[in-house]
């Protein structure tokens, strides 16, 4: 979990994000890490990053407004819809959805265990969404919202003009080259995860909640936080797209703590250009650079 001090940190800055033009690009203070991130790109590779100062809103990136397949990146901010609607008691997090055989798929780690139980409450899946990154638990969230064009305007609310959802899981990570569905800008996401997680979007308890979880989930090992330095307080959120006839998608949003720096955001979304039928170290391995690049602007 975050200690107190990373919450107090949080909190001194709730609201400046949120009162700050979406496209405010303030005086930069670090190295532009642009021609470093284009290195990564090879072949047919796209690969769109946004690194965001959470106080001052500096930020530095590649293709930060190009948009990209969000994958499931987007549980990050469904969860935290989720949380902002029983912040304002439009939503019962005790409430039972219930699912049954007919509802799992593949990647359904907690909802497959549970499926005895013929249901989970809203707070359960809500955090399995996010840690597990349980396709099951975040579907059953999206309905309960509304269903992904609600959730998309939820987004609006939140002062995200650009992040949609179309789909549901698996289906949203098919997006081919000309697809807007299911898409974001790594400018736009980082903003949204910036006043979600630094700003006043959400209530303080459910803001330590989600950073807490964001803490805890255990996917994307290997991507960003791989290049971060392990003593820094990072949370993350991964996103994975791989279906034949579409190219494979890698993508990770995290949020660390440097040691007496300003919190950062990082939104990294890699498509690789190409399909393969496994996830591949080698593209884990550009987020990982990324996260190490990150690392080096952060500290200024």
């Amino acid at each position: 979990m975050f200690n107190r001090r990373d919450f107090l940190i949080t909190s001194m800055v709730a609201g400046t994000i949120l009162a700050m033009p979406v496209a405010s690009k303030p005086a930069k203070r670090r190295f532009d890490a642009a021609e470093r991130l284009q290195k990564l790109e090879v072949g047919q590779a796209r690969l769109g990053v946004c690194f965001l100062d959470t106080v001052t809103g500096e930020v530095s990136g590649n293709r930060i407004e190009e948009r990209f397949a969000i994958c499931s990146s987007f549980k990050l901010a469904m969860v935290a819809v989720c949380l902002r609607e029983a912040d304002n008691g439009r939503l019962n997090l005790e409430e039972i959805l219930p699912y049954s055989e007919a509802d799992l798929l593949p990647w359904a780690p907690v909802t497959r265990e549970h499926l005895a139980k013929g249901g989970l409450s809203i707070a359960t899946l809500a955090q399995a969404a996010q840690e597990k990154s349980d396709g099951v638990a975040a579907n059953l969230l999206v309905k309960r919202l509304g269903g992904p064009k609600a959730v998309t305007a939820k987004f609006r609310e939140m002062g995200d003009t650009v992040t949609r959802l179309d789909r549901y899981e698996p289906d949203l990570g098919l997006v081919l080259s000309a697809d807007t569905r299911d898409t974001t800008s790594p400018l736009a996401y980082a903003q949204l995860v910036s006043r979600i997680l630094t700003g006043s979007i959400l209530r303080p308890d459910s803001r330590e909640r989600l950073l807490g979880w964001a803490r805890n989930t255990t996917t994307g090992a290997r991507r960003l936080r791989a290049g971060l330095p392990s003593e820094w307080r990072t949370g993350n959120k991964t996103g994975t797209g791989r279906d034949e006839g579409t190219t494979n998608k890698c993508n990770d949003v995290a949020i660390t703590f440097p040691p007496g720096k300003n919190p950062i955001i990082i939104a990294a979304y890699f498509d690789s250009g190409e399909y393969t039928e496994k996830i591949e170290a080698r593209h884990e391995a550009v987020l990982a650079e990324v996260g190490k690049i990150a690392a080096e602007w952060a500290i200024g």
